[in-house]
């Protein structure tokens, strides 16, 4: 009996070091090739150069907005580039709205390794290059997917911008990271935390949050979690049928753009 559980406590020991230790990789997937525009660049879509405050050159894609409407600078999920999200871009385009398809560092062929504090540092620099556009903040929507909802949300505490939109967002990075992995110290063990929870409550910004009810990967508790935290005025939308990645399957995308519209002003 000893024997067995000198073994168990030595595999339960190997299984918590493994996740510490490798936790980033599970964390992120970037794809590191360069995403192709074809054809976007028809619709005016260019491919920017953001540059960080420690010196990376990120490529990023941009489409500037017809006079006067909105911009959305768009913070995509931990997996793929931002390639995968060209028909959010083709839907934005539509109304008019200018996008910042902002990559990331290790993303899209760019220099650097993911990170929490790197991944601000890539959004701060975002904000930065649509400022220099002569983007104004009361035109200035912040879009987070996912693990770019963390972005998005400290963010937002720090520029003033004029709406907030959140899809799949989560409490923090901890609290889901336990939920997959009950059985060990999982919140205890994260070090990219993105703790949006804390955060939530001082963004003054109108602020959308969408998120499916038969999300899997990020359930739908925390999205209504961080609803319920954050500051008036907010607006909540949850599909019943949708899951973490077909949200716009379901009319997210529409939904977003009705919000737009209502608080910019049309």
């Amino acid at each position: 009996m000893l024997p067995l559980l000198g073994f168990a406590v030595v595999a339960y020991g190997a299984l918590v070091g493994g996740l510490y230790l490798f936790q980033r990789q599970l964390l992120y997937f970037p794809d590191k090739a360069h995403p192709e525009l074809l054809g976007l660049e028809k619709l005016g879509v260019r491919e920017v150069t953001l540059t960080t405050e420690d010196g990376l050159s990120l490529l990023s894609w941009y489409l500037p907005a017809r006079p006067e409407r909105p911009v959305i600078a768009y913070f995509h999920g931990n997996g793929g580039h931002i390639g995968y999200r060209a028909e959010r871009l083709l839907r934005f385009a539509r109304e008019g709205y200018g996008v910042l398809m902002a990559e990331y560092r290790g993303y899209g062929g760019n220099p650097g390794a993911p990170s929490e504090t790197g991944f601000y540092a890539d959004g701060r620099a975002a904000l930065a290059f649509l400022e220099r556009e002569g983007v104004t903040p009361n035109r200035l929507v912040l879009y987070g997917e996912s693990l770019g909802s963390g972005v998005a949300v400290a963010l937002a505490v720090q520029h003033d911008i004029a709406a907030l939109v959140l899809e799949a967002p989560f409490t923090s990075v901890a609290e889901v990271a336990q939920c997959h992995f009950p059985y060990v110290p999982a919140s205890r063990m994260v070090t990219d935390r993105f703790d949006s929870l804390s955060r939530i409550a001082k963004v003054r910004a109108p602020m959308l949050i969408l998120h499916g009810e038969r999300d899997r990967v990020v359930p739908i508790r925390f999205g209504r979690a961080l609803l319920d935290a954050a500051s008036e005025p907010k607006e909540g939308w949850f599909a019943p049928e949708a899951g973490h990645e077909d949200l716009a399957r379901y009319g997210s995308l529409d939904v977003v753009v009705a919000f737009i519209e209502r608080r910019l002003g049309g």
